[in-house]
């Protein structure tokens, strides 16, 4: 039970202290979930990563879910989403009540661009850190630079982007096996 609400306060804390979505986490879970509670290897993060963001739904949720099924099954995933989702409902609780009231002041309107500005920064991070650790070798340079232009210069939507990566690296290490 005690690893059951380890995982609610641990993913309570990431949800109520990333601001910026699912990308702008990713460092903080890599230092939680990684470095500090060993719950997952960076290479398993990653995984959940990706496939959170290939599937329905909120990156920081589905990732939350992946972990917290591989630590406790079913209910660590319960838990761990619930841990997540908790800061920013309470969050956004107390802003609709008070958002009206203070959007029209300067320095609040500040405050967002400043928190925006910062959110940049962090996922310019985790974008780095992504690369690092996924374009290691000629196969990777082959599904970065096909996936970029694919969103780049034909607009396509993530989802096909990331399913055709999938079947690249397949065919890929297949083709590679083969030689």
């Amino acid at each position: 039970m005690n690893e059951l609400f380890d995982l609610f306060k641990t993913f309570c804390r990431i949800g109520g202290l990333t601001f910026g979505g699912g990308y702008a986490m990713l460092p903080m879970l890599q230092k939680e979930v990684v470095q500090e509670k060993e719950w997952a290897t960076n290479e398993e993060l990653l995984d959940y990563y990706a496939v959170g963001q290939a599937t329905p739904g909120i990156i920081a949720v589905n990732t939350a879910t992946f972990v917290g099924y591989n630590v406790r099954g079913v209910l660590g995933a319960l838990f761990a989403t619930t841990g997540v989702v908790f800061p920013s409902f309470i969050i956004i609780m107390i802003i609709a009540t008070c958002l009206q009231n203070f959007s029209k002041y300067a320095i609040v309107q500040h405050a967002f661009s400043g928190i925006r500005v910062a959110v940049g920064v962090l996922i310019l991070d985790a974008i780095i850190t992504l690369f690092k650790k996924s374009v290691v070798d000629a196969k990777g340079i082959i599904i970065f630079i096909v996936t970029v232009m694919a969103g780049v210069l034909f607009n396509i939507s993530p989802i096909y982007i990331v399913i055709s990566a999938c079947i690249l690296g397949i065919v890929l290490s297949y083709r590679g096996e083969k030689q």
